[in-house]
C-alpha cells in the first residue's frame, strides 16, 4: 500500500476543498470548505451554474447600495455543500460568516438557517458540521447548538484553551490548524524550516489528542492546514486530518511504511492533568499564548476578507461584468 492507503487505515482522511474533481479522486470520507475555498471554487467555469442558481435561488437585487450578500454566500455554500455530498459518504463542513466570530446569538441563528437549507433538500443534520471561529463566543453558540442536535466543527483552533473548552462544551470536532502554527514559529525564530518531528504545530495537536482520550472527550480532532507530508506522517493516528489535494498527491505517491504516531493506548500512558475553563480562565490562558492570539484574529480577519471578495464577484456576476 501506499503512504495515503497506510493513511486511511488509521485516520479518517478528508479533503480539504471545494473542488468537486479533487473529491472524486482522492474520495475522502468527509470534505470541508472556508470562505477561502469557497471563493476559489465560484470562480470556476465548471461552478458558474451554481453561483447563478444561488442568485436566482434569493433573488435579491445585488446591485443596491448596502445589500448583504450573506443570504445569497449562505445559499450557494448549501448547493456546494450539497453537491459534495453526493460524492463522500459522510460529512460536509460549512462555514458561518466569519464576521460573527464574537456574536453567539447570530451564529446559532446563521447555523440554523444553513441546517434548515440542507434539510428543505432532504439533507439530513447528521451530514453537515457547522464551522464555528473557536472563539469563547463560537464555543458558547457551538454548546447550543450540539444540544439541538446540530454538529458542529470548531475552526480556527490554535491554542490549548481553544481545545479544553471546546471539548467541555461537548463540541463534535475541532480543527487545530496545524501549518498556521508552523508559519508563526518559524517567523518567531527567524528560520526557514522547522522538522516535521519538532513541528509546534504537530505538538499541539499531539497534545491535544493525548488530552482527550486521556479523560475520555468524544469530540473529534482533525488536524487541519498541513505544509507538508512530514506534519501530516507524524499525526497518523489522529481521528481525522484534512489535507489539501496536492498533499493528497504526493502521500498517494509516496510508498513505505507508515508508523502511527497517535493512539488512545499511548495517549493514556502520556501523564496529564485535567483542567476547567470558565470565560475569565479561557481568555486569560488563551491571551498567554501569543501565537494563538495572532493566528486567531488573523484567521477571522481573512475569511472575513475571502467573503468580501466572493461577495464582490457575486455583484459582478449577477450583473453581466
Amino acid at each position: 500500500m501506499n503512504i495515503l492507503e497506510q493513511l486511511r487505515s488509521m485516520t479518517v482522511v478528508v479533503a480539504d476543498t471545494g473542488d468537486f474533481d479533487s473529491i472524486r479522486t482522492y474520495l475522502p470520507r468527509d470534505s470541508t470548505t472556508n470562505p477561502s475555498l469557497l471563493y476559489a471554487a465560484a470562480q470556476m467555469p465548471a461552478y458558474e451554474h451554481l453561483v447563478d442558481k444561488a442568485l436566482a435561488t434569493t433573488g435579491i437585487d445585488v446591485s443596491g447600495p448596502g445589500v448583504s450578500l450573506r443570504p445569497v454566500i449562505e445559499e450557494l455554500s448549501v448547493l456546494f455543500g450539497e453537491q459534495i455530498l453526493e460524492i463522500v459518504t459522510g460529512r460536509v463542513s460549512v462555514e458561518v460568516d466569519a464576521t460573527l466570530s464574537f456574536d453567539t446569538d447570530a451564529s446559532i441563528e446563521t447555523a440554523r438557517r444553513i441546517i434548515s437549507l440542507f434539510e428543505a433538500r432532504g439533507v439530513g443534520r447528521e451530514r453537515v458540521l457547522i464551522k464555528l471561529a473557536a472563539t469563547w463566543e463560537g464555543i458558547r453558540a457551538a454548546k447550543v447548538l450540539e444540544g439541538d442536535g446540530i454538529h458542529c466543527n470548531l475552526t480556527l483552533l490554535f491554542s490549548f484553551a481553544q481545545a479544553v473548552a471546546c471539548a467541555e462544551a461537548g463540541v463534535t470536532l475541532i480543527s487545530p490548524f496545524v501549518g498556521r502554527i508552523l508559519d508563526w514559529h518559524k517567523k518567531d525564530r527567524g528560520v526557514s524550516a522547522i522538522a516535521a518531528v519538532d513541528d509546534p504545530g504537530v505538538h499541539s495537536v499531539t497534545k491535544i489528542y493525548n488530552y482527550y482520550k486521556t479523560f475520555g472527550y468524544k469530540t473529534e480532532i482533525m488536524g487541519a492546514s498541513f505544509r507538508n507530508t512530514g506534519e501530516i506522517i507524524e499525526l497518523a493516528g489522529c481521528d481525522l486530518l484534512t489535507i489539501s489535494p496536492n498533499l493528497l498527491g504526493e502521500l498517494q505517491n509516496a510508498q513505505g511504511t507508515l508508523a502511527r504516531k497517535l493512539s488512545p493506548e499511548g495517549a493514556r500512558s502520556t501523564p496529564m492533568e485535567k483542567i476547567s475553563l470558565d470565560e475569565k480562565s479561557f481568555r486569560w490562558m488563551h491571551n498567554q499564548d501569543a501565537m494563538a492570539v495572532e493566528k486567531l484574529s488573523e484567521g477571522i480577519r481573512k475569511f472575513a476578507q475571502d467573503l468580501d471578495r466572493l461577495a464582490t464577484y457575486l455583484k459582478g456576476r449577477a450583473s453581466g461584468k
